[in-house]
């Protein structure tokens, strides 16, 4: 088989496409892994922050 010339350019265009791909599969698991873990958490009554400490949103002002 004989291979022709490839243009730099062409691998580089090819290259961000893969990339590109690639990320875009890798944001819509993440998203869709977390909205199906949210449903599941909310099924089972399972509550991540049960043993958390939350602070208060209040903010003091000293004069």
């Amino acid at each position: 088989m004989l291979l022709g010339y490839i243009d730099p350019s062409v691998m580089t265009y090819t290259i961000q496409i893969v990339a590109g791909v690639g990320i875009a599969i890798g944001a819509f698991l993440g998203i869709y892994f977390r909205k199906i873990k949210k449903k599941v958490s909310k099924k089972l009554n399972i509550d991540e922050n049960k043993n958390k400490e939350v602070e208060s949103d209040d903010i003091e002002i000293k004069k």
